[in-house]
Parts: structure tokens; C-alpha cells; sequence
């Protein structure tokens, strides 16, 4: 991909979805990184569910800790992994506690550190939290970048950001990750993406793809 058409995609998906933000609903970095966490293996708008009720009733790690690992995996048993991560919660918790005065800390290699933190939930704390210019690398950011090129089909996560940060400016890393998954999300969906309506058709090898055997299928009905 030369320089011009990865400006080209960047700037059309700019043009559909100019207002791309991060929709888990938080107050803080804690409620964030929370967030985030509950996030994975999960739909964005199950997790708000969820802590509509949760950032009610826990505003600080002491407040986790406070109540028995039970009563938080019932708080969240709605969420995929929900033993898993109320595990991930109260040890995520205590180190707050322990090593940060209760502050999730704002560098990147410390987050990572973590209970339940990757480095894509780090990412996302650190962009949208700390405004450090970052790429969340989550399944729709992936299978958008596969599909227009960014990335190869075989590319790990870790190569996946990697190649998106050479492509995109720094400085516009923060709203790309949000654009892309918008234009994953509701656009370049995993199943049925809008390929007959995208104004990318022209650079997206998938959407080519897709359009050829959509149209070989109809050349094959109207034959029979």
C-alpha cells in the first residue's frame, strides 16, 4: 500500500464517521480500565449494562475489595469470563492499592502489568484516559486492516498494530483506532459488510472478492 492510498482510506473513513469515539461509558481512568476489561469477549453494549449498575456501587479499588469475590462475580455475571475477570478485578485492585495509591498508572509498561490488562486494554486506557496517541488493535480494527491491505491476512495482533502505526500519522492514532471500529462495527461488518454501498470498494480486496462472487452466483441463477 503506497502512501497515497493509505491517506485516501484514512481520510473517507474520517468523512463516515467524523464522531468515532471509545462507547464503553466511564467517568475515569479506573472505570475505564474496568471497562475494558470486562470488554473482552463481550459486546460494548452488554459491558454498559453491566456497569450502569457496577460504577454505582464501586467508585474505588477499596470498594472491590470490600465485598467477597462472590458477590462481584454476581454483580457481573452477565459478562462472558465472569469468574475469570472478577478475579482479574480484585487483583487488579489490591495492586492499585499497594504499588499506585489507588491511580491506575498512566505509562503503558505499567498497565500492561496488570491483572486482566493486555496491551490492548492498555492501549485503550492510555489514548482515551491519557491522551497518549495509541492503536487498539480489537477484532474489528483487525479484520478492517486485513481487508483494505493495512495488514497481511496472516499478521498477528502485534503485527497488525505495528503496520498501522508505520501507515497512520502518530498524531492520528487515537482517532483511527476509534474510526476503524466504527467502520467495523456498523459498516465492514464480520458477517454481510455493506461492500455494495462502501466508497473503498475500489482499494478493498475483500469487498472485490465479495463483489465478484455475489455477482457470479446472480449470473448462475439467471442462467438456470
Amino acid at each position: 500500500m503506497n502512501a497515497a492510498t493509505a491517506r485516501h482510506i484514512l481520510d473517507t473513513i474520517g468523512t463516515m464517521f467524523p464522531d468515532a469515539h471509545c462507547e464503553l461509558n466511564h467517568n475515569n481512568a479506573f472505570e475505564l480500565t474496568i471497562a475494558v476489561l470486562l470488554s473482552a469477549q463481550c459486546s460494548d453494549q452488554m459491558v454498559n449494562k453491566v456497569t450502569a449498575d457496577l460504577f454505582q456501587k464501586y467508585k474505588s479499588p477499596e470498594d472491590y475489595l470490600a465485598v467477597p469475590l462472590e458477590e462481584l462475580e454476581q454483580d457481573i455475571r452477565r459478562i462472558g469470563l465472569y469468574r475469570n475477570k472478577a478475579k482479574h478485578i480484585h487483583n487488579l485492585c489490591r495492586i492499585l492499592i499497594d504499588q499506585y495509591g489507588g491511580e491506575i498508572p498512566s505509562e503503558h509498561d505499567q498497565l500492561v502489568k496488570l491483572p486482566g490488562v493486555g496491551r490492548k486494554t492498555a492501549n485503550v486506557v492510555v489514548s482515551t484516559a491519557f491522551d497518549v496517541p495509541a492503536i487498539a488493535v480489537d477484532t474489528h480494527v483487525e479484520r478492517v486492516s486485513k481487508r483494505l491491505g493495512f495488514a497481511g491476512w496472516n499478521d498477528s495482533v502485534l503485527e497488525v498494530e505495528k503496520k498501522l502505526m508505520k501507515r497512520v500519522p502518530r498524531d492520528e492514532w487515537s482517532v483511527t483506532h476509534h474510526r476503524l471500529i466504527f467502520f467495523g462495527r456498523y459498516h465492514c461488518k464480520a458477517q454481510n459488510p455493506q461492500c455494495q454501498v462502501c466508497p473503498l470498494l475500489d482499494v478493498c480486496r475483500e469487498g472485490k472478492k465479495r463483489m465478484k462472487t455475489s455477482l457470479i452466483r446472480k449470473d448462475k441463477k439467471r442462467r438456470a
